[in-house]
């Protein structure tokens, strides 16, 4: 790893960017619409490319997580 020296207000600088930057993307990023549950079960029962058993454990998954609590 390389060391790299700069000035402390360009520092500074980069850092309330890097700040600014990383508030906005969260802010993005919370705000994306998200398909309900139902119609992403539905999406993949129609690719025919999982079974049953697997559908109704991944819709029990999704109602647990995160995904299905926003």
């Amino acid at each position: 790893m390389s060391k790299v020296t700069i000035q402390k207000n360009e520092y500074q600088s980069l850092k309330r960017q890097s700040t600014a930057y990383r508030k906005l993307a969260g802010r993005i990023f919370e705000a994306v619409v998200k398909d309900d549950i139902v119609t992403v079960v539905q999406d993949f029962a129609h690719t025919n490319l999982y079974s049953k058993e697997f559908l109704a454990e991944f819709e029990s998954g999704l109602r647990k997580s995160t995904y299905g609590k926003a």
